[in-house]
């Protein structure tokens, strides 16, 4: 799912090399935690949060084969 999101994000943003992930695992969730460069922050979240559920959307299809929820969580450095 990792590389799924930089996938997605990579192209998106200006500052391609400050894209991290930290995945945090529970019982029932999955937590991936995206930061981005703050010139990025807008692209990422997208006009009204567009880009942001359509990173979100395909995240929860990719997660049809775990049991367990998956959240994505866009936070600053």
């Amino acid at each position: 799912m990792k590389e799924l999101i930089e996938t997605i994000v990579k192209p998106l943003v200006d500052y391609p090399e400050a894209v991290k992930i930290e995945t945090q695992e529970t019982d029932r969730t999955i937590t991936h935690k995206l930061s981005v460069h703050p010139d990025d922050m807008g692209k990422v979240i997208g006009k009204q949060g567009r880009v942001a559920k359509a990173i979100r959307t395909v995240s929860f299809a990719g997660e049809s084969q775990q049991k367990k929820k998956t959240v994505i969580e866009i936070v600053d450095k």
